[in-house]
């Protein structure tokens, strides 16, 4: 009886943290880069560039435009406000996409969530300038180049996106 009471509140407790938002996916290796973005990199020195990461900041918070505004979904600090948003505070998980992919799935969106593509609303310039941006949330807050980029797949292992 005590058992089946425990495993119960176990099952309710995983519910209820699925429900508001946790139990992001597994941390898996992310799907290859289409031939399109393979060969696209973040500009020389923009990872840390103080002007670049404040240009980007604009456009993630929607100052620039309020049509773009990543943080409605992604958080002002990279912690999810809505739903499947990707948390862009976990380290393990952000090391793992390059820089082409993470242009890939702005630009193109990411099938089968609620993540659009943002190639029609912002240039390849402003992309770019947002992920130098999100990239900080996995380092604390600060700008950081992205020399922590490791493509094999986390201890968790397995393949997908």
């Amino acid at each position: 009886m005590k058992k089946s009471a425990a495993v119960l509140g176990m099952m309710g407790l995983v519910g209820f943290i699925t429900a508001c938002g946790g139990g992001e996916s597994p941390i898996m290796a992310p799907p290859p880069v289409p031939a399109e973005y393979a060969d696209k990199h973040m500009p020389a020195g923009w990872w840390t560039d103080q002007k670049i990461f404040e240009e980007g900041r604009e456009l993630f918070e929607g100052k620039k435009d309020i049509d773009v505004n990543c943080a409605s979904c992604h958080g002002m600090d990279g912690k999810p406000k809505k739903r499947g948003a990707r948390d862009f505070r976990v380290a393990e998980r952000m090391k793992l996409y390059s820089d082409s992919y993470m242009l890939w799935r702005v630009s193109e969106g990411v099938p089968k969530t609620k993540m659009k593509a943002w190639k029609s609303k912002l240039s390849e310039e402003d992309r770019w300038k947002v992920i130098a941006y999100i990239h900080k949330f996995s380092h604390g807050g600060n700008p950081a180049p992205h020399d922590d980029y490791a493509p094999s797949s986390p201890s968790s292992g397995g393949a997908g996106g």
